[in-house]
């Protein structure tokens, strides 16, 4: 039936006089469990179906998007996307023009062991409350502990004018486990496997088994409290290594944000910024060392931006951003890879639901292994800091001056850890922060998934993945400014 449909959405437009036009029928499942101190915060889950039109007509967009699937509903959301379109069309300064693609005909579904949708509520609540529990009963310093559980599937059809027809079936999950201690005034938080309600991956239910969250419950109440004890994060100029779930967010914020081609632009402005990789430093510009090689790879095994096809029907595949250092390329749509006379898209285009228009959005932006193993870097440290998972951040709208937080550190010196360290912070500008990096990890590169990236203005919330071990920046600005 949604062939049907998607015939007769791509029929009408023709008719109607769009020189281009797509849809997208879909229906996504959301679950979501919080556990607060041991009992059941929020037991959430959702049912989202419809379709959204895309056309160009008259060289201008026009988009519309409906929950009800049927004939008489199609053929009305066409017309006003054409509508819109037209309307568009008396404004424009440029035609929309789209770099060719060939049409694909194809099917793609994540691979998965356990169908998270197919166990138990109770048994995912159970494991929750377990280590929710345990977590607050660890110390009468916790005074809240958090454990969460998020499982996703969307079931999509896409089909364009040009003859693609593409079904696809996204399932991924995860969770994770944090804990907030209060001692003499003091506040302090540890989580696990990362902040942000924790890790995710495409996969089935077996990726949350495996992070086993009431084993690691021992280890971050212990971490907690002896948090309280450490000193304070030092002041001033010193070598820095960032561990995975931190160098995610790092990635994240400076590297998958302002590659974002729409942002260049200018169309992306809004929700957060825009970007220094301006089109005249493409090919030229020394981003950072000749050890960093950032990758958008929507095919990597497991990554939770890993799909089949982007939203345009362009196949997912891997594009170097920067290499050996330099700027070398962008995530793109089909349109503003024509405005920049590229040969493709980079296949980034996704919409959060099939009433909202698909904008660029990050895949895996990873940071590729290098030479190192993670406890080389350490050892090859005579005085730094060693940090992991964010607290918080701050960067500025060019994604260029920026500083972030984390939960826990530990003092480097003559290649050991010394002592914990607490609250730690550190700054950067970010040519000169990732040109400060001289050594990257291969041994424990493994994939970060974040499902809550905000983009766009009606805000959209995305689901991407950042791929990365250990990395080592030379004489960064950590602690307190002087």
């Amino acid at each position: 039936m949604s062939l049907d449909y998607g015939k007769l959405a791509l029929e009408e437009a023709k008719k109607k006089g769009a020189s281009y036009a797509d849809i997208r029928i879909s229906e996504i499942l959301n679950e979501s469990l919080t556990v607060k101190n041991g009992e059941p915060e929020t037991v959430s889950f959702s049912q989202t179906k419809g379709f959204g039109v895309r056309v160009i007509v008259n060289g201008a967009w026009g988009f519309a998007g409906s929950v009800d699937v049927n004939k008489e509903e199609i053929s009305k959301t066409v017309d006003r996307a054409v509508s819109i379109a037209k309307a568009s069309a008396l404004l424009k300064k440029k035609d929309a023009v789209l770099v060719k693609e060939k049409a694909k005909k194809g099917k793609y579904s994540t691979n998965f062991k356990k169908d998270p949708f197919n166990i138990p509520l109770e048994e995912k609540l159970s494991v929750l409350v377990q280590a929710g529990r345990a977590l607050k009963e660890y110390s009468p310093v916790i005074k809240a502990s958090y454990a969460f559980y998020h499982g996703f599937r969307e079931n999509k059809l896409f089909m364009s004018s040009e003859g693609a027809q593409i079904n696809q079936h996204i399932t991924w999950c995860g969770g994770g486990i944090s804990a907030i201690g209060v001692k003499n005034g003091e506040m302090q938080t540890r989580s696990y496997p990362s902040p942000f309600r924790g890790d995710f991956a495409t996969s089935g239910y077996e990726f949350f088994e495996s992070l086993a969250l009431i084993d690691h419950v021992e280890s971050v109440g212990k971490e907690l409290l002896m948090l309280f004890e450490a000193e304070k994060c030092p002041s001033g100029g010193m070598d820095l290594i960032l561990q995975g779930d931190q160098l995610a967010l790092q990635i994240h914020e400076s590297c998958g944000h302002p590659t974002e081609l729409d942002r260049v632009l200018g169309t992306e402005a809004d929700y957060a910024g825009t970007s220094f990789l301006t089109p005249e430093k493409l090919g030229k510009f020394r981003y950072g060392s000749e050890k960093v090689n950032l990758v958008a790879d929507a095919t990597v095994p497991n990554g939770l931006g890993t799909f089949g096809f982007d939203d345009e029907g362009v196949t997912a595949k891997k594009v170097y951003l920067i290499k050996e250092g330099i700027f070398v390329g962008y995530q793109s749509s089909r349109e503003t890879a024509a405005e920049l006379n590229l040969k493709e898209s980079s296949g980034g285009m996704r919409a959060d639901s099939p009433l909202a228009l698909p904008i660029i959005r990050m895949t895996n932006i990873n940071l590729l292994p290098g030479d190192w193993k993670a406890e080389e870097i350490i050892e090859d440290t005579k005085d730094g800091i060693l940090i992991t998972t964010n607290r918080s951040w701050s960067i500025d709208d060019k994604r260029v001056n920026f500083q972030f937080g984390t939960e826990i550190g530990w003092r480097i010196k003559n290649g050991s850890r010394e002592k914990m360290i607490k609250n730690p912070t550190y700054m950067g500008i970010t040519p000169q922060f990732w040109g400060s990096c001289d050594a990257v990890s291969k041994d424990d590169w493994k994939m970060w998934g974040t499902p809550n990236c905000g983009k766009g203005v009606p805000g959209q919330v995305m689901y991407v993945g950042h791929g990365c071990g250990t990395a080592r920046f030379r004489k960064v600005r950590v602690g307190l400014i002087k």
